[in-house]
This record gives C-alpha cells, sequence and structure tokens, in this order.
C-alpha cells in the first residue's frame, strides 16, 4: 500500500491540478481506501512552489470532491438499507477496500453517539472519515444538513493540510515531500487532528473563562 502511495505521490506532484484534487478526493470519501493527505498536502505544496494554483483554490476543489465521495456512501446506504450495506462489508470486494462489517459497525455507534453533527466531526477522524457518510444515509439523515456538515468538516480538514503542506514546503525538498507523506500518512492525519483538538480546546477554554 505504501509504494501505491508513493507512486500516486509523485504523480499528483508532477500533474496536479483542481480537476485531479476533486476525483482523488472523492475517491478518498468514498468505499474506496485513498489518504488524503498524499493530495491535498502535495498540492498545498506545489502551491507555494510554482504559484500555478491557489490555497483557496485546493481547499474548494478538496471539498467538492469529498462531498462527493461523501455523497456516493450516503445514496447507497440510504436506497440500499443495512442489511445490503453489511453483506458488501462482510464481503470479498469489501475487504480488498478495507471494510469490514467492525468498521461500519464502529461508524454506526460513532454517529449514534453524536448526532447529525458526527457528520462534521467524523470528517477529520481517520478510519471514521471515510465510513460516517454510510450511517448518515442508513438513518436517513436530512440532506441539507448532511451536505452542510460534510463540506464544513471537510473544508476545515482541508485548511489543516494545506498549512501542513505550507510548512512541509519550509522544511524540505520535494523528493522528501514524497518520502514522507507517503510514509506517515496516518501519522500526519492524527497530527493534524491533534492540531484541530488543542484549537476546539483553546475556543472552549477563553468562552468558559469569559
Amino acid at each position: 500500500m505504501e509504494e501505491i502511495i508513493l507512486n500516486l505521490t509523485n504523480g499528483a506532484l508532477d500533474n496536479l491540478n483542481y480537476g485531479w484534487i476533486i476525483l482523488f478526493m472523492a475517491i478518498e470519501s468514498s468505499f474506496i481506501p485513498f489518504p488524503s493527505e498524499v493530495v491535498v498536502i502535495p498540492a498545498a505544496y506545489m502551491v507555494a512552489e510554482t504559484g500555478e494554483m491557489s490555497y483557496a483554490g485546493v481547499v474548494i476543489a478538496g471539498t467538492i470532491g469529498s462531498l462527493i465521495g461523501a455523497m456516493v456512501n450516503y445514496a447507497l446506504s440510504y436506497f440500499l438499507g443495512r442489511p445490503i450495506v453489511y453483506g458488501f462489508a462482510n464481503s470479498r470486494f469489501g475487504h480488498m477496500c478495507l471494510i469490514d462489517a467492525e468498521k461500519v459497525e464502529q461508524a454506526e455507534k460513532f454517529f449514534d453517539k453524536h448526532g447529525a453533527v458526527s457528520t462534521l466531526i467524523g470528517r477529520m477522524i481517520p478510519a471514521i472519515r471515510q465510513l460516517i457518510s454510510i450511517p448518515a444515509g442508513l438513518a436517513k439523515m436530512n440532506l441539507v444538513s448532511f451536505t452542510a456538515f460534510t463540506c464544513l468538516g471537510a473544508a476545515i480538514w482541508n485548511c489543516i493540510l494545506v498549512g501542513i503542506g505550507v510548512a512541509f514546503h519550509n522544511m524540505m525538498d520535494k523528493d522528501t515531500l514524497v518520502q514522507t507523506v507517503s510514509h506517515y500518512s496516518h501519522i500526519i492525519g492524527y497530527t493534524a487532528i491533534g492540531l484541530v483538538g488543542a484549537a476546539l480546546a483553546y475556543i472552549i477554554y477563553k468562552g468558559v473563562k469569559k
């Protein structure tokens, strides 16, 4: 898997544009396993390197792609129902997509615990991010709310990844970036979550203190 990610990251840096960002992020948000870190971080790196795209454009394209992929999961779950969804999760193809019944059940429990807002929070949690649209569809969540929460969560996540990409541009060259993102994509994801959590904790602390 790491070799695949390495090749995709190399290809992304050589041919990246808004269309590819939308496509890759749509794949990332669907049931096909693909880390968003290897798309948005290199995209932000290339903006800093060449200036051919914009940071806002990368965030918008990434958010559009995320919404498209999330809609696929939402629609399939909404119309097919729980038995077929779990049947797919237990199938050989589902396992090839790194999905199993346990992961779907985990996403359902997360949705049940946090409600509709989980489609926002879940967009920033690895292993939940790609699957949180499934319980939303199974629960037949309001489409407008689902779209709003998904876009907001995806936009926040993409902004964080863009920030990491800019920081990496100041720290390493292109070849090092490819190796780092490919090898540490999951660690980068958890680091980004830590930054979000710290920011939220600070905001809550200031609010309580006030």
